[in-house]
């Protein structure tokens, strides 16, 4: 097989090797533009998963790497004049001149031919070439000609950093944060050899405007940082080598390969430099290149495999390096407002990658002093003295809003049924309402309860507007106070343009065949094309349906309620207010940020002048359309700081549902970071949702101030114990009815079966 690789970097040269070393009948071509060790950058970083890979694909090169290597296991956090270490992370660093030389040696001693400083035009000299590999690099100049077919996304974060080396060797991968009169300043630095080590400064696009950094030439740039950074150098100088700033560039391909040509490494995706994942990237493309030609009859067939195979991979890894990259860039939202213990855990856990489960696996020590760090401030906040001994689990922690205490951190979330009739709750509520209170979770939610029979979304919809539904739901609140501690919450809303339409399993969204009623909205606009019209409503209409959230505010207290949450989200009556999808008011009630924010004020406001001063009120929002010209991030930190100055004691921060052509970034934990945001920005308590599964998700969050409560939804359908059950995986003893008297066992005599969790926990199992 004839092979072309243009580019000498690790992808090029790797897969020069696994050809030669798999086939060497193969004639394999290397052709790089610049000289030979001609390179950017200084050190590149290997996790030990990575390190296997290499191990197995051609050892020869792996011995060389590792005896290069400078490994460590610790991560030195400092903050605040602290310094917070955690262990067992498992990390080596090498010099990128000293890796593209290991390889460049391999290739050689395999037969490889390597052409330097050779500039390639145009791909036509290798046409007779099988296969062409694209592996030159973030700025590849063959993804840009063959635009077409490779659909290239090229994107700029937005902070800047500069790639600097230095003499100074760290006792373990090291973050330095820093404010000067400019700004904030990030550093990420770690050894390479036994002399040098790598150090990037980052900053935001203002502080490095502020510092006058726009036009300043390396020596400057160098000039700056030492003296920024002279205490953290200790004496030792910055090294340069084109160490100017930039923006880090997202690349993202939509096609891969195009006839017998494919990209490889940062030419068709690249990763944020904080997860440390470029080369780790580039050399295990290549090396999934190389098995799909051994396991495929031909090239097209190979790189059809290869990208089906390799692409869920990288889009995994994409997404952490994204959340991960937003943590540096939004570093101001969490300095100075978390403590040294907690913002270490952030920075940790900032990918979502690692939990709290998997740091306990690494660093038992660091875990127990942030789950004592957490206990101790949950019982300052709740007024619940902690129990002896070592710390729960910060999901077992109380949390205390206004009168109410919460005996846990696990929210059984707000989950249509609809399988009422005229909006009366029955035998069903019961069982799925009172099967997840005994089953653990610290307050449960009521699915979307409406406030006039015209309020529903569907015919089968409960509601709390007729008296006789006040004794039904009083049925569910009583059960569930006198057989477990959860507390128990109402979601009052109003269904809005969404409403008078099918049951989910009927056709979800879709406009009843008959028996339609009259539908509102903040504007005459339908959901879907063949949906209802609504109204756009007038004054009289706002009276009438602020005067049924009233009225159901005060059933909700007759039936034993403890909390309420207003819906303010998913495109219901409140939410369409809200945003300027479906706001094109031209009255007091629209156009404005605060002109959209009145009538849903006017509501809450209302509600909350009758519900009990000693019970608190919850608001559920979408805190972003996921959809140009929609409500925003920005948006939602406005709202959150407006209702917490009405009265407002938690923000329940949801996404997405208001208009059909809004497309959500689906993922694990993909909301949290909106919960975050809100928390920290707008300063009030937040429940996060969505595709929360794992217990070691629900502490991360937890721990590192993401959320105060987490909504576990399809989780708690598919087992209402739960709660139960991860208390008991983390040897946690839960209040139990009677009736289940045997779980109160204590652990030394009853050692539970199973060894091993299906709901994917990261645990030591015993």
């Amino acid at each position: 097989m004839n092979i072309v690789c243009i580019g000498g970097g690790p992808a090029g040269l790797y897969f020069a090797i696994l050809m030669k070393r798999r086939a060497p009948e193969n004639q394999v071509t290397v052709v790089e533009r610049n000289k030979r060790n001609d390179t950017f950058g200084f050190g590149v970083v290997f996790s030990d998963a990575t390190l296997e890979n290499l191990a197995n694909a051609d050892p020869e090169s792996f011995e060389s790497i590792t005896q290069s290597f400078s490994h460590w296991d610790d991560i030195d956090v400092h903050y605040q004049g602290r310094c917070v270490r955690s262990s067992g992370h498992g990390f080596s660093g090498l010099s990128r001149q000293k890796l593209l030389s290991i390889l460049e040696s391999r290739c050689e001693e395999l037969g490889v031919d390597l052409q330097y400083e050779t500039e390639v035009e145009s791909l036509d000299a290798y046409k007779g070439a099988d296969l062409i590999v694209l592996a030159d690099g973030v700025n590849s100049r063959f993804r840009t000609t063959y635009a077409d077919a490779f659909k290239p996304d090229v994107r700029a974060a937005s902070n800047r950093f500069v790639w600097m080396g230095t003499t100074r060797r760290f006792p373990a991968f090291t973050f330095y944060f820093k404010e000067n009169e400019h700004g904030l300043w990030r550093v990420h630095a770690y050894n390479y050899d036994d002399a040098h080590s790598t150090f990037i400064v980052e900053c935001t696009e203002d502080t490095w405007r502020r510092a006058g950094m726009e036009h300043t030439t390396e020596d400057e740039n160098i000039a700056y940082c030492e003296r920024l950074f002279a205490e953290e150098l200790e004496g030792h100088p910055l090294l340069k080598n084109r160490s100017l700033w930039r923006s880090f560039p997202h690349v993202t391909c939509g096609q891969w390969s195009h006839n017998n040509t494919v990209l490889v490494g940062d030419a068709v995706h690249t990763a944020h430099f904080s997860i440390g994942s470029g080369t780790k990237m580039a050399m295990e493309d290549v090396i999934a290149l190389a098995d799909a030609i051994d396991a495929n009859a031909d090239i097209p067939n190979a790189l059809a495999a290869y990208e089906r195979d390799r692409r869920p991979v990288i889009d995994s890894l994409q997404r952490a390096a994204v959340v991960s990259q937003d943590w540096f860039e939004f570093t101001e939202r969490y300095f100075n407002h978390m403590e040294p213990e907690q913002f270490a855990f952030s920075l940790l856990t900032r990918s979502l990658r690692i939990t709290h489960s998997n740091l306990a696996l690494r660093d038992p020590a660091f875990v127990e002093g942030v789950n004592d760090w957490f206990a101790d401030k949950a019982a300052a906040q709740s007024g619940i003295p902690r129990a002896d001994g070592a710390a729960p689990p910060p999901m077992f922690t109380p949390f205390k809003l206004r009168d109410l205490v919460i005996p846990n951190r696990v929210v059984l979330s707000s989950m249509c049924q609809y399988s009422a009739t005229d909006g009366m709750p029955d035998d069903w509520h019961l069982v799925h309402l009172g099967s997840r209170a005994v089953g653990g979770a610290g307050l449960i939610m009521t699915e979307m309860t409406d406030v006039s029979e015209e309020a529903r979304i569907t015919p089968g919809c409960t509601g709390m507007y007729q008296p006789e539904h006040v004794p039904a739901w009083r049925r569910i609140t009583d059960f569930v106070h006198q057989n477990s501690p959860a507390a128990m919450g109402i979601q009052l809303a109003h269904a809005g343009r969404k409403g008078s339409t099918k049951l989910m399993w009927d056709g979800m969204d879709q406009p009843l065949d008959d028996g339609n009623w009259p539908i509102l909205s903040a504007s005459a606009i339908p959901y879907r094309p063949n949906s209802q019209v609504p109204k756009a409503m007038d004054r009289a209409d706002m009276d009438r349906v602020r005067d049924d959230f009233v009225r159901a505010a005060q059933m909700s207290e007759e039936a034993g309620f403890d909390l309420i949450e207003l819906h303010f989200a998913h495109g219901y009556l409140m939410a369409s207010f809200l945003s300027p999808l479906t706001n094109v008011r031209t009255d007091e009630y629209g156009g404005s940020r605060e002109n959209r924010h009145r009538y849903p004020l006017e509501v809450f406001d209302a509600v909350r002048a009758v519900w009990p001063d000693e019970k608190p009120i919850s608001v559920r929002i979408s805190a972003t359309d996921w959809m140009d010209g929609g409500f925003t991030g920005d948006d939602a930190v406005a709202l959150a700081k407006v209702l917490k100055e009405h009265g407002c004691d938690i923000v329940d921060v949801s996404t997405g549902q208001t208009v059909v052509e809004g497309k959500a970034k689906f993922g694990r934990l993909y909301q949290t970071p909106y919960s975050e945001r809100v928390r920290l920005e707008a300063g009030i308590p937040t429940m996060t949702v969505g595709n929360i599964s794992s217990y070691a998700d629900v502490n991360s969050i937890l721990v590192a101030g993401r959320a105060d409560l987490c909504s576990i939804a399809r989780a708690h359908l598919y087992d209402p114990y739960w709660t139960r059950h991860a208390a008991l995986e983390q040897y946690v003893m839960l209040p139990t009815p009677n009736p289940y008297s045997v779980l109160s066992i204590p652990h030394d005599e009853y050692v539970p079966r199973c060894e091993w969790s299906p709901r994917g926990n990261e645990k030591d199992n015993k």
